[in-house]
């Protein structure tokens, strides 16, 4: 392990009692979700007669830093297992998103044909397509047998190993030095920040941008996102803590957009010191976070409540609607879904099922900790269940066109950020 200014970035599976950044002590709890298997360990037949594994799932804040973290860190190598069942492809709204967040770095940036962009948990290479198709050289690293997808039916060049520091020298020494380093909804997820943060150093060129998008600490905040802590979110950021980190590196956040993306992102575009002028975004964003309070651990609490308070509105819902005989199922099975269903106590009597679409790899398996089984969504149509509740809530608008579209007709129901029945 190597640390920076004696701060250690470097976690080790555990108990963790500081700040991952500053290392301060100085930490209050925001929101304790019980002990949760990890969100996307889905479950087979076999593995349902087997013991599950359920870690604490507790977020903390830094006050001192802005940053908000889990309390106990899982071995990336269970979390990020060679079966892991996330593709970002087969999502048409999330597609179209990436594509266009590539297009926009190139522009940017007028980053010429040839020139090397390599994303980390590049997944099945959906965004390196974008930057491919201006004829860049794309080049994905990631953990998972995803890596496989990427490659034959991407045709996305990738390496399948998580991103460390004696990767990216060897990346560098193979390929050159990147003009572009992406890190979309991953750099929250790695305990090996340190390695993770050297290895961007080590890869990325002399005047190279790298550009991360993780989930925003103020719209957890705002809009009770608390579907957004799960095992794999070690941190979750707000804009103080990114510039807090990146000078242990030599490299600083020259400016920053917020993105829908998830419900609420931030993009923070990082470089080596004094290569770009600092954007007055940047200055307005912090700014915005000490007035919303962000850092206050009253608001935090006030926080908990209403998120309580959500949870037990819903299931009183659900278990009325169930003695009443009518029925509840699900549809879409993000990760996040596992938090909300596992916190919330949603039981297969409650939701007997979750409908996915059909290139889904986690059809047919069972959602952690709940056992839900995910099952193909012509159900949806077939059965016409009295209430649908809408897990990919941050996706609702597209969703709810596709299922009208397809002929469900059954009323539809937000679980966040408000619990809501909704009248379309």
């Amino acid at each position: 392990m190597s640390s920076r200014d004696g701060v250690e970035h470097d976690l080790a599976p555990g108990k963790l009692k500081r700040c991952q950044i500053t290392g301060s002590p100085n930490l209050f709890e925001i929101i304790d979700l019980g002990h949760q298997p990890p969100c996307d360990s889905m479950l087979t037949d076999e593995m349902l007669d087997q013991p599950e594994k359920t870690y604490p799932l507790r977020l903390f804040m830094c006050p001192d830093s802005g940053l908000a973290q889990l309390d106990y860190v899982i071995d990336g190598a269970e979390v990020y297992h060679p079966d892991y069942p996330y593709r970002s492809g087969i999502s048409k709204p999330l597609e179209v998103y990436q594509r266009a967040f590539a297009d926009s770095i190139v522009a940017r940036f007028s980053l010429t044909s040839g020139a090397l962009c390599v994303d980390i948990g590049s997944n099945d290479g959906t965004l390196l397509t974008g930057f491919q198709r201006h004829g860049m050289t794309a080049l994905g690293v990631e953990p998972t047998n995803i890596a496989k997808i990427a490659r034959e039916e991407n045709s996305i060049e990738t390496i399948q190993s998580f991103f460390t520091e004696e990767l990216a020298r060897t990346i560098a020494s193979d390929y050159g030095k990147a003009k572009v380093i992406t890190a979309t909804n991953v750099f929250a997820h790695m305990a090996t920040l340190g390695e993770v943060c050297r290895g961007i150093d080590a890869l990325l060129d002399d005047d190279g941008v790298f550009v991360t998008e993780s989930h925003y600490l103020l719209d957890v905040l705002k809009k009770m996102q608390v579907d957004t802590i799960y095992h794999e979110h070690i941190r979750t950021y707000s804009l103080k803590s990114l510039v807090a980190l990146f000078p242990y590196y030599g490299m600083e956040v020259f400016d920053v957009q917020r993105a829908d993306r998830y419900g609420g992102n931030i993009r923070a575009y990082v470089a080596r010191k004094g290569k770009h002028p600092i954007s007055p975004a940047v200055a307005d964003l912090l700014a915005e976070e000490e007035r919303e309070g962000l850092f206050d651990e009253a608001k935090w609490r006030d926080f908990a409540t209403r998120v309580r308070d959500n949870r037990d509105r819903f299931m009183e819902w659900a278990w009325r609607t169930k003695m009443e005989g009518k029925t509840i199922a699900g549809n879409s099975c993000p990760g996040r879904a596992a938090t909300l269903l596992n916190y919330y106590g949603v039981t297969k009597d409650l939701m007997p099922y979750i409908c996915e679409l059909p290139t889904s790899l986690k059809m047919g398996l069972y959602q952690p900790g709940t056992h839900i089984p995910v099952v193909q969504g012509t159900r949806l149509v077939e059965e016409q269940p009295d209430y649908v509740v809408l897990n990919a809530w941050h996706y609702a608008e597209p969703i709810i066109k596709r299922l009208r579209s397809e002929g469900v007709k059954s009323k539809l129901v937000m679980p966040l950020p408000e619990f809501e029945i909704l009248d379309v």
